[in-house]
């Protein structure tokens, strides 16, 4: 006997999609319910998929990421010419199996991404966590953040010579690694497993896309672009390891990526660190008050202006319309993923910093 699903297999994708959908929508129900997705994926299921794919895909020395990204993009491109050519015969029937079965590999991959890492979106806020849930401040101690920040940088680029400048990535992935270890006291909010760090294999093309580095959930895998200016390195690594230990939004990532690097004992990724939230301080000091922003502004030493000009330099080198694409799709996935201030998401660490500094009186 046939069975009724091979009789009409487009009824059974379309039955299959539905499902799929359903279970999709089942998946972002979980958005209203952190706790629960704290206790039983976040510290229950996620640990289990962290072990199991960083003892797989931590044995090779490059990213098995990047490669099945580069070989879905050219799968697609594949499927593409070929339903063009199923349109062009007038095979209605064949091409709709096909478009449903594409469908459902999209809808697959949601999943899969959700099961993976995603649903860490999800879990409460770092600040909750963390005990950072005052995110009250003064102009005053946005003001006196920042300036501790800038002398902070500056004191470090003093520091920073020519072996710092032309360290090898290795070197910079090995000290990333041992700055989030030791944020792991113990308790679940810094716990790591077995964490690595790697060079993209696309960074030639993550330059156009305007992107430091990223986190790949299929795998597990913390990328890096080994091309941009080194000493924007450090940060980036601790920041994309910080995605590995669960943190989902780009402001808490960023968080743990400057409390991991200002930690570590290296003056080299003290700097990335400084560096970084003397950009990101400066920038919501701006909308609250121009003229302390100029004033501020004179402090920062030339040095680090300097490097200020470097990256800059080194991104507009690259700026098209590649990058204005990347973003808005990046800000749409970021706001999908409740982070509903999009890209400018990553600028809340302030807010963070700004409790961290209140609740241990820095």
């Amino acid at each position: 006997m046939v069975s009724p699903f091979k009789k009409n297999p487009v009824k059974a994708r379309l039955i299959t999609i539905a499902v799929l959908a359903i279970l999709i929508f089942l998946i972002t129900l979980l958005e209203d319910h952190p706790s629960t997705v704290e206790r039983y994926y976040s510290r229950g299921v996620y640990p289990v998929i962290c072990h199991i794919f960083h003892a797989v895909f931590n044995l090779f020395p490059f990213s098995v990421g990047d490669i099945i990204y580069i070989a879905t993009v050219i799968y697609m491109g594949y499927a593409f010419v070929k339903l063009v050519r199923m349109l062009f015969k007038r095979n209605w029937k064949r091409a709709a199996i096909y478009v449903c079965g594409m469908t459902i590999g999209m809808q697959s991959a949601i999943i899969a991404f959700y099961f993976f890492w995603g649903m860490n979106y999800y879990r409460p806020s770092a600040g909750e966590r963390l005990g950072l849930e005052d995110s009250t401040y003064t102009l005053t101690d946005l003001k006196a953040v920042t300036a501790m920040l800038i002398d902070s940088a500056n004191a470090c680029r003093q520091r920073v010579n020519q072996v710092d400048l032309g360290r090898t990535n290795a070197s910079i992935y090995q000290t990333a690694v041992r700055a989030v270890k030791q944020l792991d006291d113990g308790s679940p909010n810094f716990k790591v497993y077995d964490p690595e760090i790697k060079s993209s294999l696309i960074s030639p093309l993550l330059n156009y896309l305007g992107t430091s580095g990223y986190y790949n959930p299929f795998t597990s895998e913390s990328q890096m672009n080994y091309e941009m200016p080194s000493f924007v390195r450090p940060f980036v690594a601790c920041h994309e390891l910080s995605h590995q230990m669960g943190y989902g939004p780009e402001d808490e990532a960023n968080f743990v990526g400057f409390i991991a690097a200002t930690r570590s004992g290296d003056n080299f990724f003290r700097y990335s660190a400084y560096y970084l939230g003397v950009q990101e301080f400066m920038y919501a000091l701006r909308s609250q008050d121009s003229l302390a922003r100029k004033e501020l502004r004179k402090r920062i030493s030339p040095a680090v202006l300097n490097d200020f000009k470097t990256e800059r330099d080194y991104w507009m080198s690259y700026e098209g319309k590649l990058e204005s694409v990347s973003s808005f799709f990046y800000d749409n996935f970021l706001k999908a993923n409740n982070q509903p201030q999009g890209l400018k998401t990553y600028n809340r660490m302030v807010l963070l910093v700004l409790a961290y500094r209140k609740k241990h009186q820095l």
